[in-house]
């Protein structure tokens, strides 16, 4: 049997041809997901937003937007499709928005999560950023407080050198594995046990997922509340 080559992950901006696949994977994710023409809105008419999404071949598996306001890089929504989870694909993503608010010369990044998602706050803190604040009631599906959490300054050689050390690390980790070739492959979400909901391995709005491990997790339990 010859081995298969590695899958290419590329990440690149969101265009009008990947809304239905964007779509789907909202409708996956998210407890209370954006309508259908939301997204297209936003390419179309925020130039505040700036939208990235992850390919695989011709396969959208995750998705996340960021707005750039004044000097503040706002990481506003982000998911993994359920069944390419647990393959550090939304840590890539997470990467490619802090390279992009350096780019755009943002003095720092800031997102909101859930009060209760350890697992996703553990993640965001691996990657520099740190509690400044509490809102309460955020979440508008059960009321639950959101975590606001922001970086350091970017352009410090501190957090530039941090960013630098994990970035090394997730390039020396496995290419992902297409999760229909996936069985028996450890921690990967194949197709027939993946969750529907963003619950198991996220960081996802409306997601109360805690994963043992938050390396992998997979999608962004952002303030998305509009």
């Amino acid at each position: 049997m010859v081995a298969r080559p590695p899958l290419k992950l590329l990440i690149e901006p969101m265009r009008v041809a990947d809304l239905d696949a964007v779509h789907q994977i909202e409708l996956a994710s998210f407890n209370a997901p954006w309508p259908a023409n939301a997204y297209r809105s936003e390419l179309e008419t925020n130039r505040l937003a700036s939208y990235l999404v992850a390919r695989i071949d011709d396969r959208i598996v995750a998705y996340g937007g960021m707005w750039l306001m004044v000097d503040e890089a706002h990481i506003t929504t982000f998911a993994v499709h359920p069944a390419w989870r647990r393959q550090r694909i939304g840590e890539r993503l997470l990467v490619a928005f802090l390279d992009l608010a350096s780019d755009r010369k943002a003095r720092e990044a800031t997102l909101e999560v859930r009060l209760s998602n350890l697992a996703a706050r553990r993640l965001y803190e691996k990657y520099g950023f740190r509690p400044v604040g509490l809102r309460p009631r955020y979440y508008s599906d059960d009321g639950e407080d959101a975590l606001i959490m922001t970086t350091e300054p970017i352009a410090e050689p501190r957090f530039q050198e941090r960013i630098a050390g994990l970035r090394a690390a997730l390039d020396a980790a496995p290419a992902p594995v297409d999760p229909d070739d996936a069985e028996g492959v450890p921690g990967v979400v194949g197709v027939a046990n993946t969750a529907r909901a963003a619950d198991a391995d996220d960081l996802s709005p409306g997601s109360d997922g805690a994963p043992t491990d938050p390396a992998p997790t997979d999608a962004a339990d952002l303030g998305r509340e509009r």
